[in-house]
Protein backbone atom coordinates (compact mmCIF):
# COMPACT_ATOMS: atom_id res chain seq x y z
CA UNK A 1 0.00 0.00 0.00
CA UNK A 2 1.00 3.64 -0.38
CA UNK A 3 1.49 6.14 2.43
CA UNK A 4 3.06 9.55 2.98
CA UNK A 5 5.37 10.12 5.93
CA UNK A 6 6.63 13.39 7.36
CA UNK A 7 10.28 12.47 7.82
CA UNK A 8 11.53 15.90 8.95
CA UNK A 9 10.19 19.30 9.97
CA UNK A 10 10.83 22.79 8.71
CA UNK A 11 9.37 22.60 5.21
CA UNK A 12 7.11 20.46 3.04
CA UNK A 13 10.21 18.82 1.58
CA UNK A 14 10.08 16.45 4.54
CA UNK A 15 6.88 14.83 3.21
CA UNK A 16 7.74 11.59 1.36
CA UNK A 17 5.62 8.97 -0.42
CA UNK A 18 6.50 5.39 0.59
CA UNK A 19 5.44 1.80 -0.11
CA UNK A 20 4.36 -0.12 2.99
CA UNK A 21 2.83 -3.42 4.02
CA UNK A 22 -0.93 -3.40 4.55
CA UNK A 23 -1.75 -3.64 8.29
CA UNK A 24 -3.93 -6.33 9.87
CA UNK A 25 -6.62 -5.47 12.47
CA UNK A 26 -6.19 -6.80 15.98
CA UNK A 27 -8.64 -7.30 18.80
CA UNK A 28 -11.46 -4.69 18.75
CA UNK A 29 -9.96 -3.09 15.66
CA UNK A 30 -11.06 -2.63 12.05
CA UNK A 31 -9.16 -2.19 8.80
CA UNK A 32 -10.26 0.84 6.81
CA UNK A 33 -9.72 1.50 3.15
CA UNK A 34 -9.14 5.24 3.35
CA UNK A 35 -11.26 7.12 0.82
CA UNK A 36 -10.49 10.77 1.58
CA UNK A 37 -8.71 13.02 4.05
CA UNK A 38 -8.49 16.76 4.56
CA UNK A 39 -5.90 19.33 5.58
CA UNK A 40 -6.01 21.61 8.61
CA UNK A 41 -3.81 24.50 9.72
CA UNK A 42 -2.49 22.20 12.45
CA UNK A 43 -0.98 19.92 9.79
CA UNK A 44 0.95 22.81 8.24
CA UNK A 45 2.17 23.97 11.63
CA UNK A 46 3.50 20.48 12.37
CA UNK A 47 5.23 20.26 8.98
CA UNK A 48 6.84 23.68 9.32
CA UNK A 49 7.91 23.08 12.91
CA UNK A 50 5.82 25.98 14.24
CA UNK A 51 3.24 23.89 16.09
CA UNK A 52 2.63 24.20 19.82
CA UNK A 53 2.90 20.39 19.85
CA UNK A 54 6.02 18.18 20.01
CA UNK A 55 5.41 15.80 17.11
CA UNK A 56 7.40 12.66 16.35
CA UNK A 57 9.25 12.60 13.04
CA UNK A 58 8.45 9.84 10.56
CA UNK A 59 4.70 9.63 11.19
CA UNK A 60 1.95 9.49 8.59
CA UNK A 61 0.36 12.98 8.78
CA UNK A 62 -3.23 14.29 8.86
CA UNK A 63 -5.80 14.06 11.63
CA UNK A 64 -8.87 13.93 9.36
CA UNK A 65 -9.82 10.88 7.35
CA UNK A 66 -12.77 8.74 6.31
CA UNK A 67 -13.13 5.38 4.68
CA UNK A 68 -14.81 2.02 4.31
CA UNK A 69 -14.43 -0.87 6.73
CA UNK A 70 -12.95 -3.80 4.79
CA UNK A 71 -11.97 -6.20 7.61
CA UNK A 72 -12.66 -6.62 11.32
CA UNK A 73 -10.50 -8.05 14.09
CA UNK A 74 -11.49 -10.38 16.93
CA UNK A 75 -14.35 -9.09 19.12
CA UNK A 76 -14.98 -6.05 16.90
CA UNK A 77 -18.75 -5.52 16.87
CA UNK A 78 -19.53 -1.81 16.37
CA UNK A 79 -18.93 -1.85 12.61
CA UNK A 80 -19.09 -4.35 9.77
CA UNK A 81 -17.54 -4.58 6.32
CA UNK A 82 -18.86 -1.86 4.03
CA UNK A 83 -19.67 0.64 6.80
CA UNK A 84 -18.66 4.26 6.13
CA UNK A 85 -16.71 5.69 9.04
CA UNK A 86 -14.66 8.70 10.15
CA UNK A 87 -11.88 8.82 12.67
CA UNK A 88 -12.24 11.04 15.72
CA UNK A 89 -9.60 13.74 16.18
CA UNK A 90 -8.77 12.46 19.69
CA UNK A 91 -8.96 8.67 19.37
CA UNK A 92 -9.33 8.16 23.14
CA UNK A 93 -11.66 11.06 23.98
CA UNK A 94 -15.00 9.32 24.08
CA UNK A 95 -17.09 11.73 26.17
CA UNK A 96 -16.93 14.13 29.11
CA UNK A 97 -14.09 16.58 29.64
CA UNK A 98 -10.72 16.41 27.91
CA UNK A 99 -7.87 15.24 30.14
CA UNK A 100 -4.38 13.89 29.55
CA UNK A 101 -5.60 10.32 29.07
CA UNK A 102 -8.26 11.35 26.56
CA UNK A 103 -5.82 13.60 24.73
CA UNK A 104 -3.17 11.00 24.02
CA UNK A 105 -2.39 9.34 20.71
CA UNK A 106 -3.34 12.17 18.36
CA UNK A 107 -2.88 11.49 14.66
CA UNK A 108 0.12 12.99 12.91
CA UNK A 109 1.58 14.08 16.23
CA UNK A 110 1.88 10.99 18.43
CA UNK A 111 0.49 8.30 16.11
CA UNK A 112 0.22 7.61 12.38
CA UNK A 113 -2.45 9.70 10.68
CA UNK A 114 -4.72 9.26 7.68
CA UNK A 115 -2.65 10.05 4.58
CA UNK A 116 -2.42 6.39 3.63
CA UNK A 117 -4.26 3.77 1.58
CA UNK A 118 -5.28 1.51 4.49
CA UNK A 119 -5.44 2.17 8.22
CA UNK A 120 -6.14 0.03 11.30
CA UNK A 121 -8.14 1.83 13.99
CA UNK A 122 -9.69 0.85 17.33
CA UNK A 123 -13.41 0.66 16.59
CA UNK A 124 -14.25 2.87 19.58
CA UNK A 125 -12.33 5.69 17.90
CA UNK A 126 -14.67 5.77 14.90
CA UNK A 127 -18.11 7.18 14.11
CA UNK A 128 -20.52 6.50 11.27
CA UNK A 129 -20.71 9.30 8.72
CA UNK A 130 -23.98 10.74 7.35
CA UNK A 131 -25.21 8.89 4.26
CA UNK A 132 -25.91 12.06 2.28
CA UNK A 133 -22.26 13.19 2.33
CA UNK A 134 -19.68 12.14 -0.26
CA UNK A 135 -16.36 10.75 0.93
CA UNK A 136 -14.74 14.11 0.19
CA UNK A 137 -17.40 16.06 2.11
CA UNK A 138 -17.23 13.71 5.09
CA UNK A 139 -13.44 14.09 5.26
CA UNK A 140 -13.92 17.75 6.26
CA UNK A 141 -15.67 16.87 9.52
CA UNK A 142 -13.30 15.43 12.18
CA UNK A 143 -11.43 18.63 13.08
CA UNK A 144 -12.98 21.74 11.51
CA UNK A 145 -16.65 20.83 11.81
CA UNK A 146 -16.43 19.49 15.37
CA UNK A 147 -14.40 22.52 16.44
CA UNK A 148 -17.00 24.89 14.99
CA UNK A 149 -19.84 22.86 16.52
CA UNK A 150 -18.35 22.96 20.02
CA UNK A 151 -17.48 26.65 19.76
CA UNK A 152 -21.24 27.24 19.59
CA UNK A 153 -22.32 24.48 22.00
CA UNK A 154 -19.84 24.97 24.86
CA UNK A 155 -19.91 26.23 27.55
CA UNK A 156 -23.58 26.69 26.73
CA UNK A 157 -25.43 26.37 23.42
CA UNK A 158 -26.04 29.54 21.42
CA UNK A 159 -29.70 30.60 21.66
CA UNK A 160 -31.91 31.77 18.78
CA UNK A 161 -31.59 35.50 18.27
CA UNK A 162 -28.11 35.80 19.75
CA UNK A 163 -25.24 37.13 17.65
CA UNK A 164 -22.11 35.20 16.66
CA UNK A 165 -18.95 36.78 15.25
CA UNK A 166 -16.80 34.65 12.91
CA UNK A 167 -13.37 35.33 11.42
CA UNK A 168 -12.31 34.54 7.87
CA UNK A 169 -13.22 31.79 5.41
CA UNK A 170 -11.25 28.81 6.68
CA UNK A 171 -12.94 25.51 7.37
CA UNK A 172 -13.80 26.20 11.03
CA UNK A 173 -15.19 29.66 10.31
CA UNK A 174 -17.41 28.54 7.43
CA UNK A 175 -18.82 25.64 9.46
CA UNK A 176 -19.43 28.09 12.32
CA UNK A 177 -21.49 30.36 10.04
CA UNK A 178 -23.56 27.41 8.86
CA UNK A 179 -24.11 25.93 12.32
CA UNK A 180 -24.93 29.34 13.84
CA UNK A 181 -27.67 29.87 11.25
CA UNK A 182 -29.09 26.39 11.93
CA UNK A 183 -29.23 27.36 15.62
CA UNK A 184 -31.17 30.53 14.81
CA UNK A 185 -28.37 33.00 15.54
CA UNK A 186 -27.47 36.21 13.75
CA UNK A 187 -23.99 36.09 12.21
CA UNK A 188 -21.47 38.89 11.70
CA UNK A 189 -18.54 37.62 9.63
CA UNK A 190 -15.11 39.12 9.04
CA UNK A 191 -13.27 38.71 5.74
CA UNK A 192 -10.69 40.38 3.54
CA UNK A 193 -12.30 40.78 0.10
CA UNK A 194 -15.58 41.02 -1.78
CA UNK A 195 -15.48 37.51 -3.29
CA UNK A 196 -15.19 35.95 0.16
CA UNK A 197 -17.88 38.30 1.44
CA UNK A 198 -20.24 37.00 -1.24
CA UNK A 199 -19.65 33.39 -0.16
CA UNK A 200 -20.28 34.27 3.49
CA UNK A 201 -23.55 35.99 2.56
CA UNK A 202 -24.57 32.94 0.51
CA UNK A 203 -23.97 30.73 3.56
CA UNK A 204 -26.24 32.95 5.64
CA UNK A 205 -24.05 35.62 7.25
CA UNK A 206 -26.29 38.57 8.10
CA UNK A 207 -23.48 41.14 7.99
CA UNK A 208 -19.96 40.96 6.56
CA UNK A 209 -17.16 43.32 7.59
CA UNK A 210 -14.04 43.73 5.48
CA UNK A 211 -11.27 43.88 8.06
CA UNK A 212 -8.83 45.31 5.51
CA UNK A 213 -11.03 48.37 5.14
CA UNK A 214 -11.92 48.42 8.85
CA UNK A 215 -8.84 47.32 10.85
CA UNK A 216 -10.60 48.46 14.05
CA UNK A 217 -13.52 46.23 13.16
CA UNK A 218 -14.86 46.10 16.71
CA UNK A 219 -16.30 49.58 16.06
CA UNK A 220 -18.39 48.19 13.19
CA UNK A 221 -19.44 45.18 15.28
CA UNK A 222 -20.68 47.47 18.04
CA UNK A 223 -22.58 49.59 15.52
CA UNK A 224 -24.29 46.50 14.11
CA UNK A 225 -25.27 45.34 17.60
CA UNK A 226 -26.47 48.77 18.78
CA UNK A 227 -23.57 48.97 21.19
CA UNK A 228 -24.32 45.65 22.87
CA UNK A 229 -21.61 43.45 21.35
CA UNK A 230 -21.90 39.78 20.39
CA UNK A 231 -22.69 36.80 22.60
CA UNK A 232 -20.06 34.51 21.02
CA UNK A 233 -16.83 35.03 19.08
CA UNK A 234 -15.39 32.14 17.10
CA UNK A 235 -11.77 33.23 17.59
CA UNK A 236 -9.36 31.63 15.13
CA UNK A 237 -6.92 34.56 14.74
CA UNK A 238 -5.42 34.57 18.21
CA UNK A 239 -2.57 37.08 18.65
CA UNK A 240 -3.63 39.33 15.79
CA UNK A 241 -7.33 39.55 16.62
CA UNK A 242 -8.00 38.84 20.29
CA UNK A 243 -7.99 42.44 21.54
CA UNK A 244 -10.49 43.44 18.83
CA UNK A 245 -12.60 40.41 19.76
CA UNK A 246 -12.65 41.51 23.40
CA UNK A 247 -13.91 44.92 22.30
CA UNK A 248 -16.63 43.21 20.23
CA UNK A 249 -18.01 40.94 22.95
CA UNK A 250 -21.07 41.68 25.07
CA UNK A 251 -20.67 41.59 28.86
CA UNK A 252 -21.11 37.97 29.85
CA UNK A 253 -20.36 36.83 26.31
CA UNK A 254 -17.79 34.23 25.41
CA UNK A 255 -14.78 34.06 23.12
CA UNK A 256 -14.18 30.51 21.89
CA UNK A 257 -10.40 30.55 21.53
CA UNK A 258 -9.61 28.09 18.74
CA UNK A 259 -6.51 29.13 16.85
CA UNK A 260 -3.57 31.42 16.21
CA UNK A 261 -3.53 31.96 12.46
CA UNK A 262 -3.28 35.78 12.56
CA UNK A 263 0.10 37.30 13.34
CA UNK A 264 0.21 40.14 15.78
CA UNK A 265 1.10 41.37 19.24
CA UNK A 266 0.84 38.38 21.57
CA UNK A 267 0.17 40.60 24.58
CA UNK A 268 -3.39 41.11 25.80
CA UNK A 269 -4.44 44.49 27.08
CA UNK A 270 -5.49 43.80 30.67
CA UNK A 271 -7.98 46.64 30.95
CA UNK A 272 -9.63 45.63 27.66
CA UNK A 273 -10.02 42.10 29.04
CA UNK A 274 -11.21 43.31 32.43
CA UNK A 275 -13.77 45.79 31.09
CA UNK A 276 -15.13 43.40 28.46
CA UNK A 277 -16.74 41.11 31.03
CA UNK A 278 -16.13 38.28 28.53
CA UNK A 279 -15.07 34.72 29.19
CA UNK A 280 -12.11 33.61 27.05
CA UNK A 281 -12.37 29.86 26.75
CA UNK A 282 -9.81 27.74 24.84
CA UNK A 283 -11.29 24.85 22.89
CA UNK A 284 -9.72 21.74 21.43
CA UNK A 285 -12.00 20.08 18.84
CA UNK A 286 -14.32 17.66 20.70
CA UNK A 287 -15.09 14.11 21.77
CA UNK A 288 -16.63 11.11 20.01
CA UNK A 289 -19.91 11.94 21.75
CA UNK A 290 -19.73 15.48 20.31
CA UNK A 291 -19.13 14.06 16.82
CA UNK A 292 -22.21 11.85 17.08
CA UNK A 293 -24.34 14.78 18.31
CA UNK A 294 -23.13 16.95 15.45
CA UNK A 295 -23.91 14.22 12.92
CA UNK A 296 -27.53 14.18 14.09
CA UNK A 297 -27.75 17.88 13.22
CA UNK A 298 -26.05 17.27 9.88
CA UNK A 299 -28.56 14.56 8.98
CA UNK A 300 -31.44 16.85 9.91
CA UNK A 301 -30.13 19.97 8.16
CA UNK A 302 -28.34 18.37 5.18
CA UNK A 303 -25.60 21.00 5.64
CA UNK A 304 -23.16 21.10 2.70
CA UNK A 305 -19.48 21.46 3.68
CA UNK A 306 -17.57 24.04 1.64
CA UNK A 307 -14.72 22.43 -0.30
CA UNK A 308 -12.29 24.63 -2.17
CA UNK A 309 -10.38 21.97 -4.10
CA UNK A 310 -9.94 18.19 -4.25
CA UNK A 311 -6.57 16.62 -5.11
CA UNK A 312 -5.82 13.01 -6.02
CA UNK A 313 -3.79 10.90 -3.59
CA UNK A 314 -0.79 10.83 -5.94
CA UNK A 315 -0.84 14.65 -5.93
CA UNK A 316 -0.97 14.96 -2.14
CA UNK A 317 2.21 17.05 -1.90
CA UNK A 318 0.70 19.47 -4.42
CA UNK A 319 -2.36 19.69 -2.14
CA UNK A 320 -0.13 20.60 0.80
CA UNK A 321 1.65 23.29 -1.21
CA UNK A 322 -1.66 24.73 -2.38
CA UNK A 323 -2.95 24.79 1.20
CA UNK A 324 0.30 26.42 2.32
CA UNK A 325 -0.26 29.24 -0.21
CA UNK A 326 -3.42 30.28 1.74
CA UNK A 327 -5.42 30.67 -1.48
CA UNK A 328 -8.23 28.39 -0.41
CA UNK A 329 -11.74 29.31 0.69
CA UNK A 330 -13.02 26.33 2.65
CA UNK A 331 -11.47 22.89 2.89
CA UNK A 332 -8.71 21.26 0.83
CA UNK A 333 -9.32 17.53 0.41
CA UNK A 334 -7.20 14.61 -0.79
CA UNK A 335 -9.23 11.84 -2.44
CA UNK A 336 -8.26 8.19 -2.83
CA UNK A 337 -11.26 7.37 -5.07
Amino acid sequence: MQSYRLESFGSLDGLKRVEEQQPVPGRNQVLIRVRACSLNYRDLAIAHGTSTLSPRAGLIPLSDGVGEVVATGDCASLFKNGDRVAGTFFPYWFDGALDSAAGRGTYGNQADGWLTSYKVVDEGSLVSIPDYLSWEQAATLPCAAITAWNSLQQSRPIRPGETVLTQGTGGVSLFAVQFAKIMGARVIALTSNDAKAQLLSTLGADHVINYQRHPDWSVKVCELTQGQGVERVVEIGGPGTLNQSLLSTAPGGEIALLGFVANGDKSIDFMTLFKSGATVRPFSVGSREDFIAMNRTLNMSQLQPVIDKVFKFENAIEAWRYFDSRQQIGKVVISMN
